[in-house]
């Protein structure tokens, strides 16, 4: 038995099959079935039914999943506890949605580095479900996220922050209610593959709004910039950690039926690096509390 197959095992049961395993393990399909066959060989049990063209876990395999779950974690979290005493260290890899990355993450790892100066992080931007695919293919160890409207059973999702969407309008932009402007003014939409973009989209819908699209943008920081030049208005979130930008804007609440975006941050149960990720938790609780990322110039 070794560590390697037991971290292959729970990717086949993650991923369903041995050559979607393979791919995530970068093996070959040849390699991982060699690999399950040695674990049955060394204790001697019947871990997948290969009576059908996809082996499947069978009942003593899938129990065994769970236990080299807790063995694979106890494993990584090895060097935590030993190194540094009390004093967390190590890498964090995570991913995080454009929308945060110029006030809710750079705060948050900022108070992060000021209480665990050893731990180290590594950022991977992305929109919610590609960072939720990066994390079942190992690929992260955590991910701040859009919560989507399913997410797997077997990640945790500890809620960080809910942002309400507003109508962002240029300075200049006349009085009016927001659905009047909705109807009358060039729509710069949030990307529809993300999903606030997707909740955008379904509010417009739900409240029976018919705009007229000027472009698709993903960023943030791009869709301010067009609206502050009066190139149009758009709905973005309320963010719940600000930045001092200067440009000539104001947001415009969208009432009672306004949608919200809800944050925060996802991992595998029992994932890997856990008191990292619960140090990178905390410290995205404190940002939200500070509220405000200032420019340091």
């Amino acid at each position: 038995m070794s560590i390697r197959a037991l971290r292959t095992l729970i990717t086949v049961h993650r991923h369903g099959s041995f050559r979607a395993a393979a791919e995530v393990e970068r093996l070959t399909p040849a390699a991982v079935s060699q690999q399950m066959r040695n674990l049955e060989t060394s204790w001697n049990l019947e871990l997948f039914d290969r009576s059908q063209r996809t082996p499947q876990l069978t009942e003593t395999g899938l129990s065994l999943v769970g236990e080299a779950s807790a063995v694979i974690s106890a494993y990584d979290n090895l060097a935590e506890k030993v190194s540094m005493g009390d004093e967390l260290s190590g890498e964090l890899i995570l991913g995080a949605v454009p929308t945060t990355l110029t006030g809710l993450v750079p705060l948050a790892l900022s108070q992060l580095k000021l209480q665990h100066p050893g731990i180290r992080v590594r950022i991977v931007p992305g929109l919610s479900n590609q960072l939720l695919l990066q994390l079942e293919r190992g690929q992260l160890h955590a991910a701040v996220i859009s919560r989507p409207d399913v997410i797997s059973t077997s990640l945790n999702f500890s809620e960080i922050a809910k942002e309400d969407l507003v109508l962002l309008v240029s300075h200049n932009t006349e009085a009016l209610p927001p659905k009047e402007l909705l109807r009358s003014q060039p729509f710069i939409r949030f990307n529809r593959d993300a999903v606030v973009g997707r909740q955008i989209e379904a509010w417009l819908q739900m409240s029976e709004i018919s705009v007229s699209d000027a472009m698709e943008l993903e960023g943030l920081e791009a869709i301010s910039s067009m609206v502050a030049a009066e190139l149009g208005i758009s709905i973005v979130p309320q963010r719940c950690v600000t930045v001092s930008d200067h440009l000539p804007l104001k947001t415009i609440p969208l009432g009672e039926s306004r949608p919200r975006r809800v944050l925060g941050l996802v991992s595998h149960d029992g994932a890997p690096r856990t008191s990292i990720i619960k140090a990178m938790n905390a410290a995205l609780f404190t940002a939200v509390s500070i509220g405000e990322f200032k420019m340091v110039r």
